[in-house]
């Protein structure tokens, strides 16, 4: 064994107390890590998933009409000069993207996109009886569709068939309308265009205004329903990495000459949300980083003022001061091994503890933590890091002890 270890876990095992301290400590600190890391992330996990199950990555469509000043020519005004002293925005009406097919097969060729789905959406009306809902209408091919939303995993009767005459509401209409599977509801759109459908399944996407008023239906209903002969309205697209759906957006906004929206322009109080946890949680992690390094320096200090005698020995008698150096660092990374493994398992242990305490709870979040080997093996190198870069003071202190000063105070 190198002399180094061995003076090292000699005064490890001379100051059991200290020892205890310093490991507990340092446990405490990877805990603190694993158990934070995790659930936060899970937290932002759940609100993502919540977030982007109900909306593409990116949205497709064209641009809005733009308001164009009024020329004319008059009294005192050149022919083409401005005349128009307030220029307001027209109000916006359905249009239809064309060649949508094609466009489709385009978009999903692209290497970030994973799926694209074509959608004929407006506003419309359902009755029932002498009950009325103002809600949204949806054309949707299945197949596309579920591509981009999981409504088929979030049912709570029936089954999701948007096809032919069959539609499928969320669970706070069926509600107001008072209906269930298998009942009739009539759809309106434009003016003068409606029809009866029958209620194939019923939603729940765990957003009340969503389960209130969308609806959805074939997509040749919704043309039909909205005076789109063969069209769409947009383009839904799901991207590989939901964090970089704006640059997407942008580049293909760019190249097919629609407007292109990502869900990070339409959810920015949601990203800032999340951006406050992650930086809240660094700085827990900060601290208890700091308090950790702070407690590993404190006590190998007062270690070595009670074994300045042992290490002015050792140094009279040729033991060189980087052989006394490498004894404390070696300490420091013993102390951040120990309380990695234990603080680890304690974390991981917490972490189940407290998913099985919620998951008997209906009110309570259902949280799935990932206690992936990355995250231990993150939380083990800042505890050994710590503990290095702790023991480095002491380290150096007992270095540059002079072995006939040290012999003497003690």
């Amino acid at each position: 064994m190198p002399l180094e270890l061995f003076l090292a876990l000699r005064f490890l095992r001379e100051g059991r107390t200290q020892t205890i301290l310093i490991i507990a400590g340092s446990s405490f600190g990877v805990l603190l890590l694993v158990f934070l890391t995790a659930l936060i992330g899970a937290v932002q996990q759940d609100l993502l998933s919540k977030t982007l199950g109900t909306q593409p990555h990116v949205v497709l469509r064209v641009p809005d009409e733009e308001a164009r000043p009024l020329r004319r020519a008059g009294v005192g005004l050149a022919e083409g000069e401005l005349s128009a002293a307030r220029i307001e925005r027209p109000a916006q009406r359905l249009r239809a993207v064309t060649g949508w097919s094609q466009l489709v097969s385009d978009v999903t060729r692209a290497p970030e996109v994973t799926a694209a789905s074509p959608l004929a959406s407006g506003p419309g009306l359902a009755t029932r009886g002498g009950a009325q809902s103002a809600v949204a209408l949806f054309g949707v091919v299945p197949e596309k569709f579920l591509s981009i939303y999981n409504v088929d995993q979030r049912l709570v009767a029936g089954r999701f068939d948007p096809s032919g005459d069959r539609v499928m509401i969320g669970q706070e209409l069926a509600t107001d309308l008072g209906v269930g599977v298998g009942d009739k509801v009539r759809l309106s759109g434009r003016p003068g265009r409606d029809d009866v459908f029958t209620i194939a399944g019923i939603f729940d996407l765990g957003v009340r205004d969503v389960n209130r008023r969308w609806v959805m239906v074939s997509l040749r209903a919704a043309q039909t329903l909205l005076d789109l002969p063969g069209g769409i309205t947009q383009v839904d697209v799901r991207v590989r990495d939901p964090f970089r759906a704006e640059e997407t957006a942008a580049l293909l906004g760019s190249r097919i000459g629609l407007t292109a929206e990502s869900w990070q322009q339409t959810n920015r109080e949601l990203l800032a949300g999340l951006r406050g946890q992650s930086w809240s949680s660094q700085l827990i992690q900060t601290f208890v980083v700091l308090g950790v390094a702070v407690a590993i320096a404190s006590v190998l200090i007062i270690s070595v003022v009670q074994r300045q005698r042992q290490i002015g020995i050792l140094r009279a008698m040729g033991t060189p001061r980087s052989t006394v150096l490498r004894v404390f660092l070696i300490q420091g990374a013993l102390v951040g091994i120990a309380g990695s493994i234990l603080g680890g398992l304690i974390g991981a242990a917490i972490s189940l503890a407290f998913v099985k305490a919620t998951a008997g709870q209906p009110d309570a979040p259902q949280y799935v933590l990932d206690l992936s080997a990355a995250l231990f093996a993150k939380s083990a190198a800042v505890a050994i890091g710590t503990g290095l870069v702790a023991a480095v003071l002491p380290a150096r202190r007992a270095a540059r002890l002079l072995p006939a000063v040290a012999i003497r105070n003690e």
